[in-house]
């Protein structure tokens, strides 16, 4: 079924479309025993620019899945203590879609996290590689200086540069066929993503001389874990500033004059968040019964917070932890089995624990 996506992937980044369907689902079968345009015209949601990106890349769509897979893992992993923990992503596109339609932090988070996982993947792929259209950073060659003296350039750097280039072709793509002030602040959003990537590369080297005495060095340029990149984004999208469009339609201004004017980095919202305290289709909130709170805790995650006040369930479980680990020379650490007796406190359900939804 090539219509996973029916009535709401025009709202979603476009990296999304390559989240929904497995490896081994139709259209992934087509792309590895088919041609790429039939791959290419049967995915839905892709405006013309983005099937004429997939037919002559195809071999780059399945880089762009590992993309997906690593900024989905990222974006749980940073609101796993938050009322919305990202996790719309498993439990119904539709769910996530409302929150794109919104123009939230949320959603401001995701399109530079989503952003920044195809500049990665791509770039990675060109490295080791698996795409025709590029290869090691072209640039790095020859012979070159830093704080330590000179070197030279060897080994495979990173084409930040390339990545950069297909991802803001493919991924803003969608966006420059809209004038609106949402398309401008997924793209401003989506370059902060791209950005922060290469704000992490970091130059790497390995010695040669007698006994590693680094009289001669060869030197790369290697990107950083991805993880690297998600902290980054979410301390912006814990500082991200709420703008307003300016007069002339065509960039935006602080809604609040106290604050600073954003810069490239920074990420950007028009609308306040709803709190996601309970189910709401509109806002794409799935709620917070039911979720594990941290009783000890005074963050996000507390039982307070996280419960919105509704307070919380409390059940205590039996599970198997390494216990009494001891260090043998050398080179073991062995340990043993212990039971262990805990207290889970989960998040009540409101009084009506069903859907809301104001359509």
């Amino acid at each position: 079924n090539m219509n996973f996506l029916p009535g709401i992937w025009w709202s979603l980044p476009l990296v999304l479309v390559w989240a929904t369907p497995p490896v081994t689902s139709s259209w992934w079968y087509m792309g590895a025993v088919g041609s790429s345009r039939v791959m290419c015209d049967n995915v839905p949601g892709l405006v013309s620019r983005q099937r004429q990106l997939c037919r002559r890349h195809p071999e780059a769509m399945l880089s762009i899945g590992r993309g997906v897979a690593a900024w989905t893992a990222e974006c749980q992993h940073q609101f796993r203590r938050h009322r919305w923990d990202c996790n719309a992503l498993e439990r119904g596109q539709r769910l996530l879609g409302r929150v794109l339609l919104r123009s939230s932090r949320e959603s401001a988070f995701v399109h530079a996290i989503s952003s920044a996982g195809v500049v990665f993947a791509i770039t990675r792929a060109c490295s080791q590689g698996e795409l025709k259209s590029c290869s090691c950073d072209p640039k790095k060659k020859g012979t070159a200086k830093d704080s330590k003296g000179h070197f030279d350039w060897g080994g495979c750097s990173d084409n930040i540069d390339y990545g950069i280039k297909f991802a803001r072709a493919f991924v803003d793509a969608k966006e420059r066929k809209g004038k609106d002030a949402r398309a401008l602040m997924n793209l401003h959003n989506n370059r902060a993503g791209r950005k922060a990537v290469k704000r992490f590369l970091k130059q790497e080297c390995k010695c040669h001389g007698v006994s590693g005495s680094c009289t001669l060095r060869t030197c790369w340029l290697a990107m950083a874990d991805f993880r690297k990149t998600g902290d980054y984004l979410w301390k912006k999208y814990n500082g991200a500033i709420q703008v307003v469009m300016n007069q002339d339609g065509t960039g935006f201004t602080v809604a609040n004059k106290k604050f600073k004017k954003p810069t490239k980095n920074d990420l950007v919202y028009f609308e306040s968040s709803p709190d996601y305290c309970i189910r709401d289709r509109d806002v794409g909130s799935l709620g917070t019964a039911g979720r594990v709170c941290n009783q000890s805790s005074r963050g996000m995650d507390s039982c307070e917070v996280m419960c919105c006040g509704r307070g919380y369930d409390t059940s205590r479980v039996s599970r198997m932890t390494k216990c009494e680990c001891k260090f043998h020379w050398c080179c073991a650490v062995r340990c043993q089995d212990c039971l262990e007796v805990v207290d889970i406190h989960t998040c009540k359900a409101p009084k009506s624990a069903g859907w809301i939804s104001r359509t």
